[in-house]
């Protein structure tokens, strides 16, 4: 059961950091190429940062249940 709740969490931030970065992006044309670089970079790998905990948590030992 935890590995479902974190997998449809993890598809719900996706969803919200995708539509974040290409919104973001999208305003980004008027800035320097080097600039958009930093943006493209971050967005691409800082969705890593936020998900850590949840990932940790999804694969974490569970408990066994005792008789």
């Amino acid at each position: 059961m935890r590995k479902l709740i974190a997998v449809t969490l993890m598809l719900a931030f996706m969803a919200l950091w995708v539509w974040g970065a290409g919104t973001v992006g999208t305003r980004l044309t008027g800035v320097p190429s080097w600039l958009q670089l930093v943006f493209y970079v971050v967005a691409g790998i800082g969705w890593v940062l936020p998900l850590r905990p949840l990932l940790k948590w999804m694969n974490a030992n569970e408990v066994p249940d005792e008789d």
